[in-house]
């Protein structure tokens, strides 16, 4: 059980050192990290090649797709399309797999 005791004006106060290392909790941050660093490594990576390849590749970028949009108009919004779905797909996540745990 945490540590709680009252303070001096009348509210609840928690031990969190002692709550962070409780068995639990540690397993709970391993299993959310598992999730979310990869992905953010793989969205960094997209993103930072998405901005490289805008600043030293401009000519593909301009690359015609379908009338006046190009292959960087098409690439600039995937990158909002990818923000949104790894959003869906933590909350799902945090859903499924953490909240039933804390």
């Amino acid at each position: 059980m945490t540590q709680q005791h009252l303070t001096e004006d009348g509210t609840v106060a928690v031990d969190y050192v002692e709550f962070q290392a409780r068995p639990e909790f540690q397993a709970l941050r391993r299993k959310q990290r598992r999730f979310v660093f990869p992905l953010a490594a793989f969205f960094l990576v997209w993103y930072l090649a998405y901005v490289l390849v805008a600043a030293y590749a401009p000519q593909f970028m301009a690359t015609p797709v379908l009338g006046n949009i190009n292959l960087g108009i098409v690439l600039g919004l995937l990158q909002f399309v990818t923000t949104f779905a790894i959003t869906m797909w933590y909350v799902r996540f945090a859903n499924k797999d953490l909240d039933p745990d804390s």
